[in-house]
């Protein structure tokens, strides 16, 4: 996306609300922004003495500890006024425009490339049957580009809220005399999510779940760029929310990342009922902790004593050592949230997972390939239709979308799935209840032939998959090693795990193979 071009009467009177194009080290909105440090304390908050502000190895900004910290120990507190929220209650007209620019944030309902798309997809399912079995299934795996298979994903619907605090947020980097400017000057300039990436390197993703939703991303901040020139045409310079400036689908764009990859849910104000709605906010200097599946630090809110108001602290986990970077948990996050919110890539990350679609031309021709006789995915009897309905693979409920990967190394779903349709023996499978056969951990239920089928057929769904990805990891790490861009680098880091994900879900399941046809052999 361009950098954004701003007409700006006065540099003096105004903030430009510009956004750089993606760099490897993005700088600080201001050369040489106030401290954060002495700012958090000015305004009543802690800092304890040894946490300080430092390049980490990516050559970004993250905290460090410049002494050794005990367990328990208070890292940062800020006070209740020092978080960046969206307040909807303000009266000024300013701030009533904003207010009304924040109701036009869409939900991410289906586009209508997203429709024709799935539209096609099913239609491949239920009139083409006079293609082959894999014919069929490689058209399931055809998206764009020859990537994965398309899914929808579930967040598609869930509400775009960065983008109501990003306007907060272009509000106060437009304002003169900011309250939160200390805060705001620190900031990058620039974010390494992919809606910033150049065209090439949105495809060099090579995963459709996640070029979908980079496209819709886009899409929305051009649409939403439209709904925002049109509520602030005409307007007083008094009532112009960004104090008189454009606002195009850049500027947008860097306040929705900035958001996305900075603010925490957190509780907000006290409900009727004594609960306390959650409310994303913006948390200065606590937002520069970096993540890691092994934290030493924890976010924490409490009750000021005698005051309704509610304390913010980071508080370390354990023992932390001289330079040790404080690390917060971001939460069990697979890597396309990762990169789609927050700009990174986690290597060897546990959470990370393949979506496909539960197909049946696509299981028969998995099983084929995998040499399982009569496969029957695309016809399965009543009975085994009627447990596809249970698992939500068949009927008007049905959500198709499987993974593979994760924690549960394949979807229980998918595998009770499997377990069923290849097996032949009704009374058998109906002696187990559906939750044991959708365990990986529940050893051959029914039977060692079925289980070295279904794991067959799930190592051959894993090569069709890993087939549609136009390079191997040999190429991308060639490419890496060359020298390229940071948004290129990010691309290829990142399919790179997900064909990590594919080769050692097939490495398990093909020891599991292994293991099971001695234990058969041993058994016959």
């Amino acid at each position: 996306m361009a950098a954004s071009k701003m007409l700006i009467p006065s540099l003096t009177k105004f903030r430009p609300l510009t956004c750089a194009a993606a760099a490897f080290y993005p700088t600080r909105l201001v050369p040489h922004p106030p401290d954060l440090v002495k700012w958090v304390k000015r305004e009543g908050g802690f800092v304890h003495e040894a946490v300080k502000i430092a390049q980490d190895t990516t050559l970004s900004l993250g905290l460090v500890a410049s002494g050794e910290i005990p367990k328990g120990s208070d890292l940062i507190v800020l006070p209740d006024h020092a978080p960046l929220k969206f307040q909807s209650d303000e009266q000024n007209g300013a701030d009533s425009v904003l207010l009304h620019l924040s109701h036009q944030v869409p939900d991410l309902n289906l586009s209508d490339s997203g429709v024709a798309l799935w539209v096609f997809l099913n239609w491949v399912t239920d009139h083409s049957k006079s293609l082959s079995l894999y014919e069929r299934a490689q058209l399931l795996c055809l998206s764009s580009n020859r990537v994965l298979n398309w899914t929808l994903w579930e967040h598609v619907t869930e509400e775009l809220w960065a983008m109501k605090l990003g306007l907060k947020l272009l509000q106060e980097r437009a304002k003169v005399g900011s309250f939160w400017w200390p805060y705001i000057s620190n900031l990058p300039e620039t974010y390494s999510v992919p809606i910033f990436f150049t065209g090439e390197d949105i495809k060099n993703l090579q995963y459709a779940p996640l070029l979908y939703q980079v496209n819709k991303r886009c899409r929305f901040l051009l649409e939403f760029e439209q709904e925002v020139k049109n509520a602030l045409k005409d307007l007083k310079l008094s009532e112009h929310p960004f104090g008189g400036q454009d606002v195009d689908a850049s500027s947008l764009g860097w306040a929705m990342s900035a958001v996305s990859s900075r603010a925490f849910r957190l509780y907000g104000k006290k409900l009727p009922d004594g609960s306390r709605s959650d409310i994303p906010m913006m948390l200065p200097l606590i937002d520069m902790c970096n993540h890691s599946f092994n934290p030493n630090a924890q976010i924490v809110q409490e009750q000021d004593v005698g005051n309704s108001k509610m304390l913010i602290k980071v508080v370390a986990e354990k023992d932390i050592k001289q330079n040790d970077p404080l690390l917060l948990h971001y939460g069990c996050l697979s890597n396309d949230f990762f990169l789609l919110d927050y700009g990174f890539v986690m290597p060897s990350n546990p959470y990370d997972y393949i979506e496909l679609k539960y197909d049946g031309a696509l299981m028969d021709a998995a099983s084929m390939a995998a040499g399982v006789s009569s496969p029957n995915f695309s016809a399965p009897a009543p009975w085994q239709r009627q447990v596809l309905s249970q698992l939500k693979l068949d009927g008007e409920a049905s959500n198709l979308k499987v993974i593979i990967g994760g924690p549960e190394l394949v979807e229980g779903r998918l595998l009770s799935a499997l377990r069923v349709i290849l097996s032949n023996d009704m009374e058998l499978v109906q002696r187990y209840d559906l939750n044991v056969l959708k365990s990986l951990s529940a050893e051959a239920p029914l039977g060692f032939a079925n289980e070295v089928a279904v794991f067959r057929t799930i190592i051959a769904l894993c090569v069709i998959a890993l087939g549609h990805f136009p390079t191997k990891i040999m190429d991308d790490e060639s490419q890496m090693e060359q020298g390229v861009p940071v948004s290129t680098e990010l691309a290829i880091q990142f399919r790179i795990q997900k064909k990590s994900v594919i080769i050692d879900v097939m490495r398990d399941l093909t020891k599991r193979v292994k293991l099971l046809s001695s234990k058969e052999t041993t058994t016959a």
